[in-house]
């Protein structure tokens, strides 16, 4: 049951008050004086106080009130606070408002006015402690993260980029090969380093090719190596990334880059681990866990014919599918401060919320370049919103932006728990809104 603190020196006011709670099943307890409301604070958790601005007999300048707000407000900044006097002063009023004070009502009150606002706050504190223990919990098993693996200098805060991590760590364990799908920049390699550390290999070479950097005609040599005289300007013979990385871990980037023939080679070495160098008859075998990575859609690129499917499903014995930095927001400030460094330039508040609306097209990357520029160029003490030169989002049509589809309903309730006003809050509707929304779509409420 929620309670309330009252601190009136009004011994009616208090009674009327904990009649009209009551009836709403809200409990309260009543204080007469600031310094028994503060000792009473120290002593127990209430989810509102209601205070009185004047304590003293023939004072109505709300001094007192002020001082209270204050001591509430330094001891406990998150515990909301309804002023209520029969003496209303708007500059006290405005101020007190602006320093935090959750409404400030006249005596007498209005009853449904106030139970309204208590209402509000109350489900608002509920949503604020959910949200609180929530992230406690991400932080416990962040470090639990930390402390059970070798998490090569990753940057993370979001939950969904803690499921991929903690998936990547592990499959870490086996040599089955992995695909690591995602949007580019988004921090693929990162995830391959992951998994290279916390695996059998981890002592052995993390070799990386972005097969999309590489010419079509020359791939299968940088994969397989080739001898001297193999094609045009092979004066001598070089070993491939299979045989550099032999003992170790082979990552391929952009796997959905690699032409058919060197797909069917990739696909021999990845079931018996021999190949051959371009040029060269002798076979040779390497033990190399492949991890890949591609942004591509590779079952459409199978239906179309581009890439094998044999070679998809070999690949693909354990998917990572890493999201966006847009679907991953509680990453993008940590990220932010780590490109800064210890001795970079603090971000405004303004630029912190900039970066945050941003909508990241080019993910990690682009955060990392923008971040960059902004410490080289920035002039004041603090890196500004001016100083980010972030691109304006185009405007879309208002009921596209802002009408939500299943998934990203469904999305917002995972991120907030399972608490519905956070999860409007996500989405920019009001809780009904929200409900009428998952009755249409199916969603449990439960």
């Amino acid at each position: 049951m929620p309670q309330i603190l009252i601190i009136d020196d009004n011994a009616a006011v208090a009674t009327a008050l904990d009649v009209l709670f009551s009836l709403h099943d809200i409990e309260t307890r009543h204080a007469c004086s600031p310094a028994q409301g503060l000792a009473m604070l120290a002593e127990q958790e209430f989810d509102l106080v209601i205070q009185d601005m004047n304590f003293t007999a023939d004072t109505t300048s709300g001094e007192e009130g002020q001082v209270l707000f204050r001591q509430i407000r330094d001891s406990w900044p998150d515990l909301p606070v309804i002023l209520l006097t029969a003496w209303t002063h708007l500059d006290s009023a405005v101020e007190l408002v602006k320093a935090g004070a959750a409404d400030y009502l006249a005596k007498p009150w209005d009853d449904g006015r106030l139970l309204t606002t208590v209402n509000n706050l109350l489900e608002l504190a509920e949503t604020r402690r959910e949200l609180s223990r929530r992230r406690q919990r991400e932080l416990k098993q962040r470090q639990s993260l930390h402390e059970r693996y070798d998490l090569a200098g990753v940057v993370f805060a979001d939950p969904a980029s803690e499921r991929v991590i903690s998936l990547a760590c592990q499959v870490a364990r086996s040599d089955l090969p992995v695909l690591i799908t995602g949007p580019n920049g988004a921090g693929k390699e990162k995830i391959a380093e992951i998994i290279q550390a916390n695996s059998g290999k981890r002592g052995g070479a993390f070799v990386a090719l972005n097969c999309g950097a590489i010419p079509a005609e020359l791939i299968e040599a940088e994969l397989f190596g080739a001898e001297a005289g193999a094609y045009t300007g092979a004066n001598k013979a070089r070993e491939g990334k299979f045989e550099a990385a032999d003992g170790g871990t082979l990552f391929l980037d952009e796997i959905g880059n690699l032409s058919l023939a060197g797909q069917m080679k990739l696909l021999r070495v990845l079931e018996t681990g021999r190949f051959e160098r371009l040029g060269s008859n002798r076979e040779r075998q390497v033990k190399v866990r492949v991890v890949s990575a591609t942004n591509a859609d590779l079952p459409a690129m199978i239906r179309d014919g581009s890439f094998r499917e044999d070679l998809y499903y070999r690949l693909n014995t354990v998917e990572l599918a890493l999201p966006a930095l847009a679907e991953r927001r509680e990453d993008i400030l940590p990220l932010a401060r780590h490109f800064l460094g210890d001795e970079g330039k603090p971000l405004s508040p303004q630029a912190a919320q900039a970066l945050q609306r941003h909508t990241w097209p080019g993910n990690v990357r682009e955060l990392r370049n923008v971040i960059q520029r902004a410490s080289l160029l920035a002039q004041g003490p603090r890196i500004e919103v001016a100083d980010l030169n972030l691109p304006r989002a185009p405007q879309r049509p208002i009921a596209q932006a802002d009408e939500p589809d299943r998934a990203r309903i469904v999305g917002a309730l995972e991120r907030a728990g399972g608490v519905i006003a956070q999860a409007a809050a996500d989405l920019g509707l009001s809780r009904q809104a929200l409900y009428r929304r998952m009755d249409r779509h199916g969603i449990p409420r439960d």
